[in-house]
């Protein structure tokens, strides 16, 4: 469950009063943008518009709000000397407290957004899948974690959905189009015929397969051999994460992967399918 939702209903529940702020204008450098909102209780914050002394201001301002029963308040808050920063911008923000109506709202926007995500599948739970599991829960995806091997998981990030199968054809046939996927499964043969019906479909954002190049050289014959047209096979990005970092470590190849997704599937175009 997203945080944000997760703390909304807590919060809810305990009967908490709720302010959300959220930066209505963003001129100039600014740390977040227009749009971007938090949450804060008497005690407690979910998300953040940009941290620093912008953030604990604004925190600040929505607890005296909440203190002294103010439903709505603005706030302009320079980001250059005046609170010892030089970003140059300006931010103008909206402290709502939120009753009834306005949770219900929110949590149906957030949960709005949420089903809007693009779907990441991750075909393989060994050990760099498990990292990768690890450091892509935390980005706006719906992540999807895929292996016939329900001891492989460990421990399952917050968020992820898991599918304890080897019926990775309809993983890939149900698929929204625009979506991602990586492929690490514990068989190159397996690898292969994952990563080629992938490919057939030809609207998917992004199609990565662990692995160096002469693998992929291999695979692309293979792809070849098949039919798979060259432009479909161009597509492919393997070895993934490579950033011109030669570090093997699950960990870093995880970050780095992760930097690869962000740029390839969260701000990629929408594709059509293909045929």
């Amino acid at each position: 469950m997203d945080e944000k939702v997760e703390a909304l209903r807590r919060w809810r529940g305990d009967g908490r009063p709720v302010a959300c702020v959220t930066i209505t204008r963003a001129q100039g450098s600014s740390p977040r943008e227009a749009g971007a909102f938090m949450l804060v209780s008497a005690d407690a914050a979910s998300g953040t518009i940009g941290g620093g002394e912008l953030e604990w201001r604004a925190t600040c301002a929505a607890r005296e709000a909440l203190s002294c029963d103010v439903r709505t308040r603005t706030l302009s808050v320079p980001l250059g000397p005046e609170i010892g920063q030089c970003c140059g911008g300006r931010v103008d923000l909206r402290i709502e407290r939120l009753d009834a109506n306005g949770f219900d709202a929110l949590e149906r926007s957030l949960l709005q957004e949420r089903a809007r995500r693009p779907t990441l599948i991750l075909f393989g739970a060994g050990h760099v899948g498990r990292a990768l599991a690890s450091s892509l829960s935390a980005l706006p995806l719906r992540l999807i974690w895929a292996d016939s091997r329900p001891e492989e998981f460990g421990a399952i990030p917050q968020g992820v959905e898991i599918e304890e199968t080897g019926d990775w054809e309809n993983i890939v046939a149900d698929a929204p189009s625009g979506s991602g996927a990586l492929v690490l499964t514990h068989s190159h043969a397996l690898d292969a015929l994952v990563v080629a019906a992938l490919l057939e479909r030809g609207d998917f954002a992004y199609v990565g397969m662990i692995g160096s190049t002469t693998k992929r050289r291999k695979f692309e014959s293979s792809f070849r051999e098949i039919g798979l047209p060259d432009e479909r096979i161009a597509t492919l990005i393997c070895p993934i994460g490579d950033r011109g970092v030669r570090d093997k470590r699950p960990e870093v190849i995880a970050a780095l992967v992760a930097a690869e997704i962000v740029e390839r599937l969260l701000h990629a175009k929408p594709l059509e399918r293909t045929s």
